[in-house]
């Protein structure tokens, strides 16, 4: 049998088709070529049209079955991969009713402190495990306060990957999984949260079926299969986010694993078996892949974002790189020393960052002089400003219990970068093992559990393949560290 994944990224979507037998890519396709835009109508907004999403899968699955290495018709299930917290409202026939508040929207902070004072910080924390912030919950109270003809249009609420997964089978579903993304989840009484919906005046019935993660959210209709080159009725059996589709990738699914990522945000994701989380929710605690997966089994994803790291990696590239490539670059960074003679830089420009108590920081440069520093330096000080920025709250997770050994990632976006790889690994004295693997072959590997391919998660990814370790070098840690330090002085100023 073949799977076939599909990732809904902020900058394109990528469909993977994967041998269930090997557990091995086939073929891979991604659209669109330019990375997506993302609209920002006001200062701190973001939003990405749910119908450009839907296009842009079309076409990525058109892609990949135009490899002609596999027959379309032997896929059997399907497995989705989704950027977290997004918003998608949709009315009783099914249309979007206005663009998506994504991920990096800010226009709800307000909104969620208040309701985090009013619910109450020990109900939030004890039963949701975060404040309510700048979450889905949030921008949809937003929606309601600014835009009230809208909302009362509105039938469904969805994340990104329920939109997608609607679209292919015409069912609306959910998961508690992705309702604790939204801030939505009331881990305590185990069901939607009453004090949310409730402080909200959000009516229920806006919430889609709920069912497990792994399980059957529909199955592809025949018009939808005749437009792909797909058969009818294949099964949409997996749906997550892509953080913790990634930590599944990456086979981190036990207490004491950790994943990281680095693409338009950068996450560290740890995994507990403790129903727990951080006073001032400054990272943050959702159900992972695998939480109740049984009655006894609880698995909590501990999640670290940095919103912005390759995106600040991009805008350099754009304003600085005069047609570079990435590679080219990196060559270019390669140039400049550690610590890049003095310059630093905050990468905190994509929106209000959890890590910092949900302020909009801004990006910056420090020290820089037009005297000492080239285009290689602003390459250099940008990646590491990113590996700062994610030891930053990597401090953090230690100070709440979690105790890194290894961190795992997959051979992608800044991890293609010796720079930022060597950066991240020296200043937190933490191995990184990179493997052969991304968001669209997790979830195209979720699916085949949730079809009943594999007896379990880790079975779907026994077959990972390490592609190299990165240990740290005694001499550039100490080297890190004292640049870090002078970069955390600033920040904490």
């Amino acid at each position: 049998m073949l799977l076939l994944g599909i990732d809904i990224g902020t900058s394109s979507i990528k469909a993977s088709v994967v041998d269930a037998d090997t557990q091995q890519v086939i073929a891979s396709a991604q659209y669109p070529d330019v990375e997506a835009s993302i609209s920002s109508p006001q200062a701190g907004w973001a939003e990405q049209d749910p119908e450009m999403w839907w296009a842009n899968t079309i076409e990525a699955i058109k892609r990949v079955n135009a490899s002609k290495v596999f027959d379309p018709q032997n896929i059997g299930a399907i497995g989705i991969a989704y950027q977290m917290h997004g918003l998608v409202m949709v009315d009783k026939n099914k249309k979007v009713l206005r663009p998506s508040i994504i991920w990096c929207d800010s226009r709800a902070v307000e909104i969620g402190a208040k309701a985090f004072s009013d619910i109450g910080e020990d109900v939030c924390l004890n039963h949701l495990l975060n404040s309510p912030g700048n979450f889905t919950a949030s921008k949809l109270a937003w929606v309601k306060a600014n835009e009230p003809h809208i909302y009362e249009q509105c039938d469904k609420i969805m994340l990104p990957g329920d939109y997608i997964a609607m679209m292919l089978t015409d069912a609306i579903t959910t998961s508690n999984s992705g309702l604790s993304e939204g801030i939505f989840w009331d881990f305590q009484a185990n069901e939607v949260s009453a004090d949310v919906m409730d402080y909200y005046g959000f009516d229920d019935n806006l919430i889609p079926e709920i069912k497990p993660v792994f399980s059957n959210h529909g199955e592809v209709t025949s018009e939808i299969a005749q437009r792909l080159g797909l058969k009818a009725g294949i099964p949409v059996t997996y749906k997550a986010g892509d953080q913790p589709n990634n930590a599944l990738s990456l086979d981190v699914l036990e207490p004491g694993e950790i994943a990281a990522t680095a693409g338009t945000s950068g996450v560290v994701y740890a995994v507990s078996d403790q129903v727990s989380y951080d006073p001032q929710s400054r990272i943050n605690s959702f159900a992972h892949v695998n939480h109740q997966l049984t009655e006894e089994t609880t698995r909590i994803g501990i999640l670290l974002c940095i919103n912005g790291t390759g995106i600040l990696n991009r805008w350099v590239k754009e304003n600085f790189g005069n047609n570079l490539n990435y590679v080219e670059m990196n060559q270019l960074a390669a140039q400049a020393p550690i610590g890049s003679n003095g310059l630093l830089v905050m990468p905190f420009g994509n929106g209000a960052e959890r890590l910092l108590n949900n302020r909009i920081l801004g990006a910056s440069f420090q020290n820089l002089n037009f005297n000492i520093h080239s285009r290689s330096h602003i390459f250099r000080a940008a990646q590491e400003g990113i590996a700062f920025s994610l030891h930053y709250g990597f401090e953090l997770m230690q100070a709440n219990g979690v105790i890194p050994k290894v961190i795992r990632a997959g051979n992608a976006n800044m991890f293609l970068s010796d720079i930022f790889s060597n950066a991240l690994v020296n200043v937190t004295n933490t191995p990184v093992e990179l493997y052969d693997t991304d968001g669209a072959k997790g979830a195209a590997l979720g699916a085949g559990f949730g079809v009943g391919i594999y007896s379990s998660p880790k079975e779907a990814m026994s077959k990972l393949t390490k592609l190299k370790v990165i240990e740290p070098n005694a001499s550039q840690v100490a080297e890190y560290q004292a640049v870090y330090e002078g970069w955390k002085a600033i920040l904490e100023k």
